[in-house]
């Protein structure tokens, strides 16, 4: 990161700082010094990071739903951060299947309800929106998706992605637009897009770590759906980082930065689900292993890569994990919760093991 002084005493708010994303990015924000709020619902699974790291009784937050605009409005104005990270979201493709309503609402309209508070509270500086590498149109190509490839989705989830960056876009451009900013507003903002977000302490269904992890803790052997899908795999503190450097440079009033961004690993690190597997089960031992799930199962892309030239570029931001170091610390965090250690310093250490390769 560029100057982690720069969070010391700055006013953040996180929505979704419940989940698996947001659970690490307050861990990191409060250790940084930061005056750390959210708002979120309550945490998504059982077990749940949030809750195994007592993050709970760390620092402020409110239990709400975006999808609520007096509330979270009434909260932001409450608060009125400096900085907000909006991780906030339905996060699940094979969800947004069986609950697209609910996806969209919250995915889009959700973020309007966001939008709408921050154009009318004047005092947030910097907004960061966290949306997906699904939210492209998905060609199914051997290319990295660039920032200004086309919006799309196959799916509700990532359509719904796809509609949250045409949102930003248009705040952007209606009420946050860089040509006004210092005259008729104080606000930039910006999206990032992140890849297949990766870590210890995800406990969200249909996801490869966690199904792969409770298959190990309960002695079973995975089910695994589409070995050969391609992924850009990266650790978690990976985009997190991104996120935080976007916004430092928002909150110093960069004009440059507030528009879309993709984080995700070098080419080199993009591999397929069967190798994860593969490499996972080794590394677990106790005899873990997997089949192939042969059921049918809704649509998903097989073929997903992200090209983030631009952050490298501009943002001078690099992975600093590859693959191998990432499974390791996935692999690290879990056995710690098998054995009953204690979570909250394991996520220290690899937010300072992560913090200290920057």
């Amino acid at each position: 990161m560029s100057d982690v002084s720069f969070w010391y005493k700055k006013k953040v708010l996180i929505t979704g700082c419940t989940g698996f994303k947001g659970s690490w990015l307050t861990t990191w924000l409060i250790e940084l010094g930061a005056e750390v709020y959210g708002y979120s619902l309550t945490p998504p699974t059982s077990p749940s990071m949030f809750e195994l790291l007592d993050l709970q009784n760390k620092f402020t937050y409110c239990v709400g739903d975006i999808r609520n605009y007096q509330d979270f409005n009434n909260f932001l104005n409450q608060v009125n951060p400096e900085i907000v990270l909006h991780l906030a979201a339905q996060p699940l493709v094979r969800y947004s299947y069986a609950n697209p309503i609910e996806t969209y609402q919250t995915n889009v309209l959700g973020l309007v309800n966001v939008l709408e508070s921050i154009r009318h509270n004047k005092k947030v500086k910097a907004i960061v929106n966290v949306t997906s590498d699904k939210c492209y149109e998905n060609k199914e190509w051997i290319w990295g998706y660039r920032e200004n490839e086309p919006m799309g989705g196959h799916d509700p989830y990532s359509n719904s992605k796809g509609c949250a960056e045409l949102v930003t876009s248009c705040y952007q451009k209606s009420y946050f637009n860089v040509k006004t900013y210092g005259v008729e507003h104080n606000t930039l903002l910006a999206s990032g897009r992140a890849g297949n977000v990766i870590g210890g302490g995800d406990w969200a269904d249909d996801r490869l770590i966690t199904d792969m992890i409770k298959a190990f803790l309960g002695n079973k052997s995975v089910r695994i759906r589409n070995p050969l899908a391609i992924r850009p795999w990266q650790h978690v503190l990976e985009p997190l980082s991104g996120y935080l450097m976007l916004a430092e440079q928002l909150y110093n009033g960069n004009t440059a930065f507030a528009n879309s961004w993709n984080f995700g690993p070098d080419d080199t690190q993009v591999k397929n689900v069967e190798y994860i597997v593969d490499r996972l089960c080794k590394m677990w031992g106790d005899s873990a292993n997997w089949v192939l799930d042969n059921e049918s199962h809704p649509h998903e892309a097989n073929y997903l890569k992200l090209d983030c030239s631009k952050a490298r570029a501009e943002l001078n931001w690099h992975p600093q994990w590859n693959l191998e170091d990432t499974l390791i610390k996935i692999i690290d965090w879990y056995q710690t919760f098998k054995y009953g250690g204690d979570l909250y310093q394991k996520t220290l250490e690899h937010i300072d093991l992560y913090s200290r390769s920057i």
